[in-house]
């Protein structure tokens, strides 16, 4: 029997997936691995082999975590055509409003082309009405066609909703016991040394938007929970774990929804990508943070928490220094 079992590592490697991705999965309800006495790793079947197949698919189509849950619940077709229908739909919105776009910003070069560059009030005339639309002041008079300002913002607004925002935040100095560097086995799994770490919960407090910890990925197996703690707590208040002056600092901070490495490196990439558009550039002396809230404050970590969202939420912060001036 436990020769026609997978190891977690085996199926990582075939199916191109994270160990981290299919813990998660498991932790969603959505996959069941095999643990015994015999061995220390997760152990797949045939049957969760299929089951990660049909998941991997759904990912590929974008379908959320929460989608996901509701297809596997089912014990028809009706609620996988239900999610793909309106994946359907909202592509041809998508399509449809690129293209829209498309042609407003057509109309915007046509009118744009017709203005003279060596005349001062042209200039300032093209300014203002960018300023105008920057503001979404919808009701106004320029050269262009009015109705197509209006559906510019509509357009803008409904595109924009789709992928996550991003926000400068700036995280202050705190006080903090830290974890140290340990695998992310080592640190998530049940009695766990963030399970330990929240043995001191009484001496916490919040940093900003009732965030009390944070964890720092230090390699693609590794990291480092660090939890902000009183000023008044010393060495003695928590053991054997170590306390440090975290130096905070400014990130770009961005959500992604679900937990599983696809989500989290496309916010990752969002936010590297609008780095460039900014005077901003990636502080590599500072690692990357995430956090995630929590709806019960009462049991931090029991897993029915999220039943009331269908999926986790990550706050994802990547730490960024103005660029040096030239």
């Amino acid at each position: 029997m436990m020769n026609d079992l997978i190891k977690i590592r085996d199926v990582s490697s075939k199916y191109d997936v994270t160990a981290r991705t299919l813990r998660y999965y498991e932790d969603m309800g959505l996959l069941n691995s095999i643990r015994n006495e015999e061995v220390s790793y997760r152990l797949y079947d045939e049957n969760a082999v299929r089951r990660l197949e049909q998941i991997l698919i759904l990912r590929k189509l974008n379908i959320s975590i929460k989608d996901i849950q509701r297809i596997f619940k089912a014990s028809g077709s009706e609620v996988v055509l239900e999610v793909l229908g309106k994946k359907v739909d909202n592509i041809d919105e998508e399509v449809s409003l690129l293209h829209e776009l498309k042609e407003i910003v057509l109309d915007f070069i046509k009118e744009i082309e017709k203005v003279s560059f060596t005349d001062n009030s042209d200039i300032k005339q093209l300014y203002d009405k960018a300023k105008e639309i920057e503001t979404q002041v919808t009701n106004i008079d320029y050269i262009g066609k009015p109705s197509n300002v209006n559906r510019l913002i509509e357009i803008t607004d409904k595109l924009d909703k789709k992928v996550p925002d991003i926000m400068v935040v700036r995280v202050p100095t705190f006080r903090a016991v830290t974890s140290g560097e340990h695998t992310w086995e080592e640190i998530f799994t049940p009695g766990g040394y963030m399970f330990q770490l929240w043995q001191y919960f009484h001496l916490y407090q919040p940093i900003f938007f009732d965030c009390l910890d944070f964890a720092l990925p230090k390699s693609e197996n590794t990291g480092e929970m660090i939890c902000s703690v009183k000023d008044s707590v010393t060495k003695e208040d928590v053991g054997s774990f170590e306390l440090i002056d975290f130096p905070g600092g400014l990130y770009a901070m961005a959500v992604s929804i679900d937990e599983d490495d696809e989500s989290i490196q496309k916010v990752h990439d969002k936010i590297s990508k609008w780095i460039e558009t900014t005077n901003f550039e990636i502080d590599t002396s500072r690692d990357v943070m995430f956090n995630m809230p929590f709806l019960d404050e009462e049991n931090q970590y029991n897993n029915d928490i999220e039943k009331g969202l269908g999926y986790k939420q990550m706050q994802r912060y990547v730490p960024i220094k103005l660029k040096d001036s030239v």
